[in-house]
């Protein structure tokens, strides 16, 4: 399956992102306010890859001046939903619809991995004014919890992935697998956690891209038994995502 095929896959579950996707702690943009030397209020800024709003959302509400930048129909269709009235235009960080210059900050949560980094670094640097800044970031699971660790573990057999590392990479694997080598980058592990009912645990899950190309058949099965097993461990039915913010902010050399 291409890199492709999975990101276009979340068109077709964007009702469920959007109402299932954890968002950001405030130290998150706390963060990038302070590695990029300015705060977010009036700051000229694109969220790549702003899918349902999420991050969009948060930076609206520090008081930056953002708009959205998105490649797929119906995440942009929700977006608009949730946040009537903030400009969404299509496009994707390999050929960013800015002109060079015109940007403070430009931010991807959770969608970084979808471009390709020979293309959107040089495209960020073109449309970043000189004192400007690229912040990248994902929720990661964290991986102490036993159930987190074993729900990995049926993920990736189930998917037919790769299961997530154990440990970490240092900062300069972090930098370079993100493709941000060169750049000064200053890399940030923010850890938070919210609780949530079963059935929106297992939305979030199921709208993950490794899902999303798989026959539903076999997911539906799946997660039923996914249901029984997290009854076990949350039996009052409200389960305690828990996650480490994976944050990347990067300046030109």
């Amino acid at each position: 399956m291409t890199d492709l095929s999975r990101a276009r896959s979340f068109d077709r579950a964007a009702a469920r992102y959007a109402a299932s996707r954890p968002s950001y702690p405030s130290a998150v943009l706390d963060a990038v306010e302070a590695d990029a030397g300015r705060p977010l209020a009036g700051a000229r800024v694109a969220d790549v890859g702003a899918g349902t709003g999420i991050a969009t959302a948060l930076l609206r509400e520090r008081g930056a001046d953002v708009v959205a930048v998105e490649p797929g129909a119906g995440m942009a269709t929700q977006f608009r939903a949730a946040l009537p009235g903030l400009p969404v235009v299509r496009g994707d960080g390999n050929a960013l619809p800015m002109t060079g210059g015109s940007l403070d900050l430009i931010t991807y949560a959770q969608s970084w991995q979808w471009t390709d980094t020979t293309r959107s670094v040089p495209e960020a640097l073109r449309v970043l004014r000189p004192d400007g800044a690229l912040a990248v970031w994902w929720n990661t699971q964290a991986s102490d919890a036993p159930w987190i660790a074993e729900q990995h573990r049926r993920v990736a057999e189930h998917c037919g992935v790769e299961p997530p590392a154990r440990e970490r990479p240092d900062d300069a694997e972090a930098v370079r697998l993100a493709g941000l080598d060169g750049l000064r980058v200053v890399r940030h592990r923010i850890p938070w956690s919210r609780t949530v009912p079963l059935d929106t645990h297992l939305a979030n899950l199921g709208s993950r891209s490794a899902f999303l190309v798989l026959d539903e058949g076999r997911n539906r099965a799946f997660f039923a038994a996914e249901r029984e097993r997290l009854r076990a461990v949350f039996p009052d039915g409200r389960v305690e995502e828990r996650y480490v913010v994976d944050l990347l902010v990067a300046r030109g050399a």
